[in-house]
């Protein structure tokens, strides 16, 4: 069997050397660089093509790339780098990589088209400044060719082990057993479509109710799928950090139900975040001042193999501990092994935020890819955040009062352009204001100080302060090179030397739609994503994308749901909501007692329905979730839930105790809602309802009425989490009994029987 391997692939496993630096020198994100390169090629005119394709056989290995520009007559090659700042930033080992990446291109080039020399061009375009720096050779075919083969000797070894691995992986996959010997009800249903939609290679959102088992009856036909259609990963992606640790328990479930569990040839990684696993914080990632960045790719071959042979789940520990065998950064060894893994199990945002590591390898190695996406309603808002950023005029003043010399200058320009955008901003006080355009002095004085700080930074010890002020400086300019109605520009005043200027993404699709482009098939599942169009547009699927919904393993006379159609919950009622509201509490516990929780619009509303119900029910005990609790008094408060006697639990709708949590049998019997969840009627949604409106024609639904019924049944979905749970469900407000609401709840709420 004959590897097949990408050129940049090639060199960057064979021609790395020397320190890891991740020195302040910030690199354009994954769109800007393609920006960059298309811009580059549109200015070269006739005679040039771009993306030209190459493909060539050294020492049993297949290579393949494709050269950014080759013009055949004049016997030019340029490979395109995109950075940021002053070229000469651009460390020696990273121009070395480069250089060698484009000598391998030029080997291919001479041997396909049968050239006896060729000039070669590494063109570095800075996206900031729209400027080329080119670094010209001419190079023999035969030295190319020679320098290939040196680079292939040392992947073969590794191309061999790597062909053989997934030989082994496909044979086990292909005879998978499930984890249990039957499937739940309806699991199985669950199972074949997510199987069917990874062979077909299409996208998928999937809801599936609670109880079906959905991390196995996803991972299962999942892994199924890979050698039956080819594909060569498979990611596992969670929008809560919990969620990560189901799926590698499935994985092991699934291990320990095989004929041979000690064979499990299946190489799976847990990516975790940085300030997680970083072993360093106080020290920048570069050989000057992190240890274990120093000499990083001298020593990563060896803590490569032992990671690629150890049996079991590579996870934050198992990483540490190999890490530290090699003295490497465990967090840089993650990220490498994130090549060479067949299941990744990760949060959101690898694959899908500006500058995801998982969509770079997927686009750079051609990977047939399927994505899982776990508890899925919850990535509208996840990707809106990662599209969105905050410039703090506060955080700016305090450093220019300490500030080097160097930098006083940039700090000065864009203090006085903060103090410009306040004058020439529209009055608002202290409230939002919304702006037409970014303003155009204030991100000229960002460049400037990006530019200023990126030096500064390169040449002193690390500094946590600046480094902050670089990076949100240079998020912020990264989205504003791409800021349109997707998104939104709020200015807020906020006091004296308080300013705030935010981008806020509106409409994720815009961003995420070449993400979903470049996977071989998604499914993306969850309990509530009705209706599925409201998930398909703003993620931005595509119209090709399917919306299925699985039967409920549950049955209707399990769940009581009481409407109360005398109660409205609207700001003008609330004051006379209180005594109903609390009169339903009070007849319901005393009619069944055991715990409850009660969910409300706010803290305020939760606490006086609390006082009401203290006064005129106080027979009924009760409790209540507090503002900022910490991750202790959370897991106390849960921990009330398993108390006996039962209690009513006052929460926040949308809070940590609406989703999440799992509360079987008698620790839950039952929840109040006293809100359809809607957000405020606020500016900002107005804005939000408008541009939903003239993009999809929906805009109240996209705006208020789905994500809030949405979080209503997330919160409801507590009461039952198994077959044999019983429990009710009461929906205190008028509006529930609208059909557009209804509508929008769990049909297996009102199924009789």
């Amino acid at each position: 069997m004959t590897a097949t391997v990408a050129v940049r692939t090639l060199c960057e496993f064979a021609a790395r050397t020397g320190d890891l630096d991740h020195r302040y020198t910030p690199a354009p994100s994954a769109d800007e660089g393609i920006r960059g390169h298309q811009s580059v090629q549109d200015r070269r005119g006739y005679g040039w093509k771009s993306e030209y394709s190459l493909t060539g056989e050294c020492l049993g290995l297949r290579l393949s790339g494709r050269v950014d520009l080759f013009h055949p007559h004049r016997g030019r090659l340029e490979e395109i780098k995109t950075h940021r700042g002053d070229v000469s930033r651009i460390r020696p080992h990273q121009r070395a990589l480069h250089r060698a990446q484009l000598r391998a291109y030029g080997a291919l080039l001479c041997r396909q088209d049968k050239r006896p020399s060729l000039e070669l061009a590494l063109i570095y375009y800075d996206t900031g400044n729209d400027r080329e720096t080119a670094v010209v050779e001419t190079a023999r075919a035969e030295e190319l060719w020679q320098e290939l083969e040196q680079l292939c000797r040392i992947y073969r070894l590794w191309a061999e082990q790597e062909a053989h691995h997934r030989e082994q992986r496909d044979a086990h996959l292909a005879a998978l057993a499930f984890a249990f010997p039957e499937f739940r009800a309806n699991q199985r249903a669950l199972a074949e479509t997510v199987y069917k939609n990874a062979v077909k290679g299409g996208t998928l959102l999937l809801e599936a109710p609670t109880g079906l088992g959905k991390t196995l009856g996803t991972l299962f036909p999942a892994l199924k799928a890979m050698p039956a259609s080819g594909q060569d990963r498979l990611l596992y992606l969670t929008c809560r950090n919990t969620a990560r640790g189901l799926a590698l328990d499935a994985l092991a479930r699934l291990r320990s139900a095989q004929p041979e569990p000690g064979r499990w040839p299946l190489r799976v990684l847990e990516l975790a975040a940085k300030d997680d696993a970083c072993e360093h914080p106080d020290k920048a990632c570069h050989g000057e001042s992190c240890p274990l960045a120093r000499g990083f790719f001298d020593r990563l071959p060896d803590a490569r193999a032992e990671a690629a042979q150890t049996d079991g789940p590579l996870d934050p520990p198992t990483l540490a501990r190999i890490a530290a065998g090699h003295d490497l950064c465990p967090y840089f060894l993650a990220q490498e092994m994130a090549r060479w893994s067949d299941v990744v199990v990760a949060d959101v945002n690898r694959l899908f935020d500006q500058s995801a590591l998982l969509h770079g390898l997927i686009r750079q190695n051609g990977w047939k890819t399927t994505v899982l996406v776990d508890e899925a309603h919850n990535l509208v808002d996840r990707a809106r955040g990662m599209y969105s950023v905050q410039l703090s005029q506060q955080r700016l003043l305090g450093l220019k009062k300490q500030a080097p010399t160097p930098l006083k200058r940039a700090l000065d320009r864009t203090a006085r352009a903060w103090q410009t955008l306040i004058r020439e901003a529209p009055a608002g006080d202290d409230q939002p204001v919304f702006l037409d355009a970014l303003p155009g002095p204030l991100t000229g004085a960002l460049q400037g100080l990006v530019s200023s700080l990126t030096d500064y930074l390169a040449d002193h010890p690390p500094d946590l302060a600046l480094q902050e002020l670089l990076f949100e400086s240079v998020g912020f300019l990264k989205l504003a090179e791409r800021f349109g109605d997707h998104s939104l520009a709020e200015f807020q005043r906020a006091g004296r030397g308080r300013a705030r200027l935010t981008i806020q993404n509106l409409v994720p699709a815009d961003f995420l739609a070449e993400r979903f482009e470049a996977l071989h098939s998604a499914v993306l599942f969850s309990a509530t994503l009705t209706p599925g169009v409201y998930h398909r547009d703003l993620l931005g699927l595509g119209s090709e994308a399917r919306f299925t919904t699985l039967p409920s393993p549950f049955r209707g006379h399990q769940l009581q749901v009481h409407f109360t159609p005398d109660i409205s919950t609207r700001q003008a009622h609330r004051e006379a909501s209180l005594g109903p509201i609390a009169d339903r509490i009070a007849r319901q516990f005393r009619a069944r007692p055991g715990h409850y929780l009660a969910f409300f619009s706010s803290f305020q509303y939760a606490r006086q329905v609390s006082e009401t119900l203290a006064r005129t029910a106080p027979d009924v005990p009760q409790r209540a979730q507090q503002p900022g609790m910490t991750p202790a008094e959370r897991e106390a408060f849960l921990a009330g839930f398993r108390q006996p006697g039962g209690q009513v639990a006052f929460a926040v709708l949308g809070g940590v105790f609406s989703e999440g949590i799992d509360l079987p049998g008698d620790q839950l019997i039952g929840a109040f809602v006293a809100t359809l969840g809607l957000p405020p009627f606020d500016p900002w949604h107005e804005i939000l309802k408008a541009r939903l409106q003239a993009r999809f024609g929906e805009g109240y639904a996209y705006t208020y009425l789905v994500p809030g019924v949405q979080k209503v049944a997330q919160a409801a979905g507590r009461v039952i989490r198994t077959p044999d749970d019983e429990g009710v469900i009461w929906l205190i407000d008028d509006r529930f009994l609208q059909p557009q609401v209804r509508s929008l709840l769990p049909s297996w709420w009102f199924e009789a029987g």
